[in-house]
């Protein structure tokens, strides 16, 4: 396969830091970094331009990584909180995402990109979370966010005993159905026998 020597232009969490030679495959170097500005072929001219610029871009690192700590020391505690509609056992109609989470802390005055929040999958039940925030490449905040139904009422119970009472249910369905093909079977088989 094809690979290119790419010089990045920005941390890219996936292959390395700013200033890095990386290798990659010729198509992701062509098609995504080259015209997002986030890298340069790894020509000698742009090497010795990077290493010239490296002073400045060290500099540049720790201001940014400096901001970032400053930022987690101000936004140490926040907590949010989000009312949805919600159904009987505290399953959310629709979901909390990255993007209400972003939404929540912008209207709190912190831009955060909605990328920088590390959610595996929305939020669909009400209870308490803790999700991660990304400031910077090395430095990360873990903000809690509570989801309670609407009017203000958490979960009647904690999502372990909903799980729980869900699994008792299901055992009481299949049992009702077993108990319902046990009898069934003997009817039939009372009628075979007349037969």
């Amino acid at each position: 396969m094809a690979t290119t020597t790419i010089l990045l232009r920005e941390d890219i969490e996936a292959l390395g830091g700013r200033g890095e030679i990386v290798k990659v495959r010729a198509g992701y170097a062509r098609n995504y970094l080259l015209p997002q500005g986030l890298a340069t072929l790894a020509t000698k001219g742009n090497v010795k331009q990077i290493e010239q610029e490296r002073a400045a871009l060290l500099k540049k690192a720790a201001a940014e990584r400096a901001t970032a700590e400053a930022q987690r020391e101000q936004m140490d505690t926040i907590a949010l909180s989000f009312e949805r509609k919600a159904g009987e056992g505290g399953t959310l109609f629709g979901s909390v995402t990255s993007m209400d989470i972003a939404e929540a802390l912008n209207a709190m005055g912190y831009e955060i990109d909605r990328r920088k929040i590390s959610l595996r999958e929305p939020i669909k039940e009400t209870g308490d979370y803790t999700v991660k925030v990304k400031l910077h490449r090395e430095v990360a905040l873990d903000v809690p966010v509570t989801v309670t139904a609407e009017g203000g009422e958490s979960a009647e119970e904690p999502k372990a005993e909903r799980k729980a009472r869900a699994e008792r249910t299901d055992r009481a369905v299949a049992e009702e159905e077993a108990g319902e093909t046990a009898t069934e079977v003997p009817a039939e088989a009372n009628t075979e026998a007349s037969e």
